[in-house]
């Protein structure tokens, strides 16, 4: 079989049948690759994105090449088995090199990204070599006795670091080499990958919900309240951010944990009993006070990025070579190397050209400015409906605008402005704003977190775009209903009514 053909057919109601109607690939009826139904489903919505992206007026060549380079990408990624890291690059070149920007296209091998996910990989392989992530795993789930019990214990470990590690990217890392530890025993001895992929969904997905707790969760909330007290100079504290986020954080990553067991592993799956031996006294090894040593360095390098301006990336891959250091370190410099995937760096290489072009070509600020005057948001007066409406469209934005940060910079001034032509509380519009621009669960491009779990070989070690649309289909929704409830009992009650 081709690896970039499915030809897993289709339910009745969805489609046509999985050979396209009994023809061969070759159209000669005989043995060649068969077409299948996603294949053609695929073909035609390709072709619908391309005729859509001809017809808005006002659109540069530019924005029309990104926007055609992203519904595409998204299509393949999630109707087709072609590689995603193909299909990445293939997006970044349409997105790119017709428009003259074939520089961004390169240059995106040099983002901080690429390089926080290299040092990422090296780090994780240094810690689960060292012996450290198997101990640091048992110390979070050693009293789990079911698959089940293990994933709500590791959920209850996650969301605590929202308030130590201001980065998703960073806890990301911290938690990789946890997640293949977890993976191996959880599910040794079965044969299958099922519960590896439910684990690298539920980790980044709990970091990236949980993000909301604190105000240094993202840097999306430091450039929305920064923008608040420009445009009107009032502000939001740690401590009221504290107070808002913190329960909505804990309750959606609750909700991210019971959607991944229930949509991903079978009943008899979650309740297999397991036995993780908990160990955590044992006497440290010299690896594993190296390889601490080194983690702990890095979260104070992550806490005080502020006061010494080395970013994450930086910070991660000083790690990586600190832990790869003759005489000192805990791997070789060739065993370092070879802990990186690759094909996931070529794919986050990719698909941030297709998110820069997104951004730099005004497509992003399109899809904006049509959204806001389609919902009729300025319109609304009911306080529920406004939320609805602010949740949706900011929740909804990590389709089109793929960096958090940039999410916060284009969003939050048209809902200042909104908030000031409806006389709105402005701190509540933009808090509730924020939540909402901290969902990006859909794809894998719209988070690090995400791209760091994304499997990109096939060998079932992380999850696919598949098993992410699936899980949005569930969470966002629930999500933004989240957000009313939230706002109905808690916001509206200790200051955030609008």
């Amino acid at each position: 079989m081709s690896a970039d053909v499915d030809t897993r057919p289709l339910p009745a109601a969805a489609g046509p049948a999985a050979d396209g109607g009994g023809g061969s690939a070759d159209g000669r009826g005989g043995t060649g690759v068969r077409v299948s139904g996603r294949t053609t489903w695929a073909v035609s919505l390709i072709v619908t994105v391309g005729a859509l992206v001809t017809m808005p007026d006002g659109l540069s060549f530019d924005a029309r090449c990104a926007l055609f380079a992203f519904g595409a990408a998204t299509v393949l990624w999630t109707l087709t088995r072609l590689e995603v890291g193909y299909v990445a690059l293939v997006a970044g070149v349409v997105a790119t090199v017709p428009a003259g920007g074939q520089d961004a296209l390169f240059a995106s091998l040099g983002s901080d990204v690429v390089w926080l996910v290299i040092g990422a990989f090296v780090v994780g392989g240094a810690l689960a070599r060292s012996g450290l992530a198997h101990r640091m795993a048992r110390v979070a789930v050693g009293r789990a006795r079911t698959v089940g019990g293990a994933m709500w214990l590791l959920t209850l470990a996650v969301v605590p670091l929202s308030l130590l590690v201001p980065s998703t990217s960073g806890r990301a890392a911290v938690l990789l080499p946890v997640h293949a530890t977890l993976s191996e025993q959880l599910d040794a001895g079965t044969g299958e990958r099922r519960v590896t992929r439910a684990l690298a969904l539920l980790v980044p997905s709990v970091v990236l919900v949980s993000t909301v707790c604190t105000l240094v969760g993202a840097t999306s909330h430091l450039v929305a309240v920064d923008l608040l007290r420009r445009s009107t100079g009032e502000t939001i504290s740690y401590a009221q951010w504290l107070l808002w986020g913190a329960p909505f954080g804990l309750v959606a990553s609750v909700l991210v944990c019971a959607a991944v067991q229930l949509m991903f592993l079978r009943r008899p799956e979650r309740r297999r009993p397991v036995s993780l031996p908990r160990g955590e006294h044992a006497p440290f090894s010299r690896a594993e006070r190296v390889a601490g040593g080194v983690l702990l360095a890095a979260l104070a390098g992550w806490l005080t990025e502020p006061w010494h301006g080395l970013e994450i990336a930086t910070v991660t891959l000083l790690a990586a070579l600190a832990l790869c250091a003759p005489q000192v370190g805990v791997l070789t410099w060739r065993q370092g190397v070879g802990e990186v995937k690759w094909s996931l760096v070529l794919f986050v290489a990719g698909a941030m050209a297709l998110g820069g072009a997104l951004v730099d070509s005004g497509a992003g600020e399109w899809i904006v400015g049509g959204l806001f005057a389609l919902s009729g948001i300025a319109g609304l007066t009911s306080p529920v409906a406004l939320v609805v409406a602010i949740a949706v469209l900011a929740a909804t934005a990590h389709f089109y605008v793929t960096s958090h940060t940039v999410r916060a910079v284009a969003l939050v001034p048209p809902f200042l402005f909104l908030a000031a032509s409806l006389d709105l509380n402005a701190v509540a519009v933009v808090f509730i704003a924020s939540v909402g621009i901290d969902y990006c669960l859909t794809l894998p491009v719209s988070s690090k977190a995400l791209l760091v779990f994304t499997d990109t070989d096939g060998d079932g070690g992380g999850f696919d775009a598949r098993d992410l649309l699936k899980l949005s289909a569930v969470m966002l929704p629930a999500y933004v209903a989240l957000m009313v409830v939230t706002y109905e009992v808690w916001w509206s009650r200790t200051g955030l009514a609008l």
